[in-house]
């Protein structure tokens, strides 16, 4: 009988690591896979530049507006419960987006945005609670996961639409799949759970103090201007290249490259940021990269810049998401103020990320050019600096 008890729990303890691995597999291939194809998405439903610039900034919006309620559900039915209803709800959002009508494409969009939100903000919450002393190595994981299957569908989407003749609906529908096997694991740790979950009471008071905090607001501006930068890239970045002379199947491709060069920032930065208690000088070092290829797209047109823009582009994003994801559990002593702070810092966040791809898209759509959005973002990416500096000292929310 303790045997079997103990196989039990180190079955849950497994799948309690892949569930949070197949989470973070989930949450970026439906952004992601928009962009190499989003001009033919545009051109098959007569949409502006700027009403396709939502498709990436409507999920954004709704992890604006979920981001301070999920802690509390996570509260009151378990993180099990409210992540498998993460996962169900992307399910069928990626399932009903990839039918071929405006209505449904903006629908299944926005129930996208709502189940990425929820699994967002409880995995750092749920790391910082599960694994205390593992936060750095356990954000390395689930990070680089993300980029992985990030830069996958970024690859996949023009060869599955245009190179198999199968159409952008396919390959939306496709990134269901780790959906649905989400769901599985999830069913599973939701029914097996050895252990009750700590219950944390979130008082108003509480909830308050984090509004408050002026960390909080800093790490809540690093967040929203490094999504902002990420989420315009791969909106995007392939019609950009595409301007430049390069064949919309290569910039889908170019796009995939620049997440797959950031995967080792994924991993190593968080890594990095757990040896210091400051971590002021990964935001220079990130910053430097992101404003070098940001200025490089602008004044270069030469193959050879556009690839080397690409990787300091890559490096840059990958290693600063990883960052403020390491900094909302860094930055909190107890998984109920990680929760809480993440909840804070993703809704704030994703407000500003939200007007990224709509005001770039309309910036081009007014000046027929890209050089005024890349000087845009050149000035976001010091924004990024300025918050992370502040967002990278070595205090804790609470104890300002």
């Amino acid at each position: 009988m303790h045997q079997s008890k103990e196989q039990t729990t180190n079955v849950y303890r497994f799948l309690l690591v892949f569930g949070i691995i197949i989470v973070a597999f989930n949450l970026r291939p439906s952004i992601t896979s928009v962009g190499p194809i989003i001009g033919t998405i545009r051109d098959s439903l007569g949409l502006s530049n700027g009403s396709a610039g939502l498709l990436t900034s409507l999920p954004l919006i709704a992890f604006a507006v979920m981001s301070p309620i999920v802690p509390k559900l996570g509260n009151r039915l378990t993180n099990e419960r409210v992540m498998l209803l993460g996962l169900i709800l992307l399910f069928i959002g990626i399932s009903i987006r990839s039918l071929s009508t405006v209505f449904l494409l903006f629908s299944g969009t926005l129930l996208i945005g709502i189940g990425i939100a929820i699994c967002n903000v409880l995995l750092p919450g749920v790391i910082k609670e599960k694994y205390p002393a593992r936060v750095a190595v356990m954000t390395s994981i689930y990070s680089t996961a993300m980029g992985i299957f990030a830069a996958t569908a970024s690859g996949l989407s023009v060869p599955i639409a245009q190179g198999l003749g199968l159409g952008w609906q396919v390959a939306l529908f496709v990134w269901a799949t780790p959906a649905l096997i989400g769901i599985g694991v999830w069913v599973y740790l939701v029914r097996r759970n050895p252990t009750k979950q700590q219950v944390y009471h979130f008082e108003s008071a509480a909830d308050n103090r984090i509004w408050k905090s002026s960390l909080a607001w800093q790490v809540a501006a690093f967040m929203g201007f490094q999504s902002f930068l990420f989420y315009v890239t791969i909106s995007w970045m392939p019609e950009i290249l595409h301007d430049y002379g390069i064949s919309i199947a290569a910039a889908g491709w170019m796009l995939s490259f620049l997440q797959f060069i950031g995967l080792p920032a994924s991993f190593l930065v968080p890594v990095l940021a757990g040896k210091f208690k400051s971590q002021r000088g990964l935001v220079l070092a990130m910053g430097f990269c992101s404003v070098s290829g940001y200025t490089g797209l602008l004044l270069g047109e030469s193959i050879v810049v556009m690839v080397i823009s690409t990787i300091l582009i890559g490096f840059a994003l990958s290693g600063t998401f990883a960052l403020a994801l390491t900094l909302l559990s860094m930055r909190a002593r107890t998984g109920k103020q990680a929760a809480e702070l993440s909840g804070m810092a993703q809704s704030c966040g994703y407000v500003l990320a939200a007007f990224g791809p709509i005001v770039i898209g309309y910036l081009y759509d007014v000046t027929h050019s890209w050089n005024i959005p890349l000087v845009t973002l050149i000035s976001v990416a010091l924004i990024v600096v300025l918050f992370g500096m502040g967002a990278g000292r070595d205090k804790y929310v609470f104890d300002e």
